[in-house]
């Protein structure tokens, strides 16, 4: 994409060569070999005023001061973090692995409440609770597996649940002291 921008910019404005560079991130020779035609051939102009890099008057600005830099627009949209869960297909081979993450969840990290283990796991929170009273109907046959070394998710959620189900504790632990300090 800086090529196309720089294109756009060689062709529609009348910019210093040094400005176009700095704003699309290449040398001031790369975007002279654009003036020039020996670089970028064939490589259709990438508009940023459509794409709301930049405003016209911004070009307009820049381009009657030799010495200011090209200020890209701030965008006022708001960037959607790409850490969000999205609930991602597990194949068959590996869902019979959820039974045994879970149990393997309850043993290693009994503080975890079901449906934290459930939401992790991705299985309902009865069977984990099943999992725990040992009433899970193909229990005997459950081997603990780390879930993180089958990917079913990643070691930073598994630190997150243990940390939220640690502030849980610390606030349960903290009511039942007001609860016994006020008898």
């Amino acid at each position: 994409m800086p090529v196309a921008t720089a294109v756009w910019l060689v062709e529609n404005t009348t910019l210093t060569f040094k400005q176009i560079a700095n704003f699309c991130n290449l040398h001031e020779v790369e975007v002279q070999g654009i003036a020039d035609g020996e670089v970028g051939k064939g490589i259709k102009g990438y508009n940023p005023i459509i794409s709301g890099q930049l405003s016209r008057e911004e070009i307009e600005l820049s381009s009657k001061d030799v010495n200011r830099p090209l200020e890209i627009k701030s965008a006022d949209i708001k960037i959607s973090n790409s850490e969000n869960k999205i609930k991602k297909y597990i194949p068959l081979s590996k869902r019979q692995d959820k039974p045994d993450s879970a149990l393997w969840l309850i043993k290693q990290h009994s503080m975890l409440k079901d449906s934290q283990i459930a939401r992790l796991v991705g299985i309902t929170k009865n069977s984990v609770t099943s999992i725990r009273n040992k009433s899970y109907w193909n229990y005997n046959n459950l081997n603990p597996k780390d879930p993180v070394a089958l990917n079913l998710f990643s070691q930073k959620d598994l630190i997150e649940a243990i940390e939220k189900a640690e502030r849980r504790i610390k606030r349960e632990k903290k009511q039942k002291e007001k609860l016994s300090n006020a008898n």
